[in-house]
């Protein structure tokens, strides 16, 4: 059952989580817990909770003895989990090829139209916000929520460096894929769909080095991406 000291705990979660995705702390920089409970009007105990939580989904480190960290934006690390991306989303669009209705997959165009295939006067959160948005709902379509899951948890740890990647990004050209990708799945062609997903997700090691570079430089100079 749902206490009051849960809704805290989430609430301090979502605020933290929202920090550390956005290296509102500093890569590898320790998190002052007692400053952070002020800042936050919380005490330690939920704070605790909280950081337990992000240290658990990757998004903040924990050393024994030493406190909570924030991630490093580490090469391997952001590669290993374009990686792990790349597989998943591959692997439950075969669920989503034998499992999507029809009405679905046409909803799913409705909101590529909706959305359009220019930036607007979209910010670069609330982009990656929409192409994070397409791909969850193919994935939603293969009704495996552990999958979901796991794409949501890789999603947010990558999340920085596709704030960067969107700055560089040729919108129409990728909404072009996922309309490309929406048409395969209804006519269930499921090697368009793999050939589709391996190329609009790949990435080599050296763009994601860019990338990273690119993201320090954005974390000391000005913070999150705009």
């Amino acid at each position: 059952m749902s206490t009051a000291s849960d809704s805290v705990v989430d609430k301090v979660y979502e605020q933290i989580r929202d920090m550390a995705i956005g290296y509102v702390f500093k890569p590898g920089e320790r998190l002052n817990e007692v400053a952070l409970a002020k800042q936050l009007g919380v005490s330690r105990t939920p704070l605790r909770e909280a950081l337990n939580r992000l240290s658990i989904e990757g998004l903040l480190r924990f050393l024994p003895g030493k406190g909570f960290f924030c991630r490093d934006l580490d090469v391997q690390e952001i590669f290993s989990l374009y990686e792990l991306r790349r597989a998943i989303e591959v692997a439950a669009v075969r669920l989503t090829i034998a499992r999507a209705q029809d009405a679905d997959i046409q909803a799913l165009i409705g909101f590529l139209d909706a959305t359009g295939p220019d930036a607007g006067e979209r910010d670069i959160a609330e982009l990656v916000a929409l192409d994070e948005a397409f791909h969850e709902r193919v994935m939603a379509m293969s009704n495996n929520v552990e999958m979901l899951r796991v794409l949501k948890n890789v999603n947010a740890r990558i999340r920085f460096v596709r704030w960067i990647d969107m700055k560089r990004a040729d919108r129409p050209a990728s909404q072009d894929e996922h309309r490309r990708l929406a048409q395969a799945l209804l006519a269930r062609d499921e090697a368009e769909c793999v050939a589709i997903l391996e190329k609009h997700i790949g990435r080599r090691m050296d763009q994601i080095v860019s990338a990273i570079r690119e993201g320090y430089a954005q974390i000391y100079m000005s913070g999150v991406p705009a």
